[in-house]
């Protein structure tokens, strides 16, 4: 997969944060984006399924309930097509200009959710999502660890409901887990993997000493 990445430019980054439903993901990228602009970094935040106005109105269509059954395949065409309108239309032109892009999951969402989760099997999945993306990789891929029953607790303590996928049982969130877990341990150099459960401005320390290192 390395040998497909993308040039993104001497100067941007991408950098990703996964990790399962609740993983505390948003709190993490929204610090590291605050920190990075306050040491005069260029700065752009976005989220997958989304980032484009077709990318959010994709992300409407497969996560908020009331739509109908998507199959999974749908589903991860669906994710797929948000993906491929995100990195021709926002990432790459943000790279290019030597932006620091900050995105809530990636193409390992993908991987986990849909190849392991769904069952459509990681290597179908990864193939369409290289197409996607013209084989762009993060250059750094940030993963907190979540135990499921964590992660919902988290998810259900405000008023917000669960969307489609989070509302799915614990064992697939536990088949999620395992899943960002083997992609980690796999390309160990590209992932920092952190325990979500740690506090908050822990974590934001960690993150911000690897992001440093880049």
């Amino acid at each position: 997969m390395n040998a497909q990445q993308r040039s993104t430019g001497p100067a941007g980054l991408l950098i990703v944060f996964e990790g399962g439903d609740g993983a505390g993901k948003s709190t993490q990228a929204s610090l590291l984006a605050e920190r990075l602009t306050a040491a005069g970094r260029t700065v752009v935040r976005t989220r997958e399924p989304g980032g484009t106005p077709i990318g959010e109105r994709l992300r409407a269509l497969v996560l908020d309930h009331g739509h109908g059954p998507v199959d999974a395949r749908t589903e991860a065409l669906m994710f797929a097509a948000s993906r491929a309108a995100h990195v021709e239309q926002l990432i790459l032109p943000a790279l290019d200009a030597g932006s620091v892009v900050v995105c809530d999951r990636y193409i390992d969402s993908s991987v986990a959710y849909q190849g392991v989760g769904r069952g459509l099997g990681t290597d179908d999945v990864l193939r369409v999502n290289r197409w996607a993306t013209g084989g762009l990789l993060p250059h750094l891929t940030v993963l907190l660890d979540v135990d499921p029953a964590a992660g919902r607790l988290r998810r259900t303590a405000g008023q917000a409901p669960e969307d489609r996928l989070e509302s799915e049982p614990d064992d697939f969130h536990a088949r999620i887990r395992g899943a960002f877990l083997d992609l980690a341990a796999a390309d160990p150099a590209r992932y920092l993997v952190l325990d979500a459960a740690a506090p908050v401005d822990e974590l934001a320390a960690a993150v911000a000493a690897r992001v440093d290192a880049l």
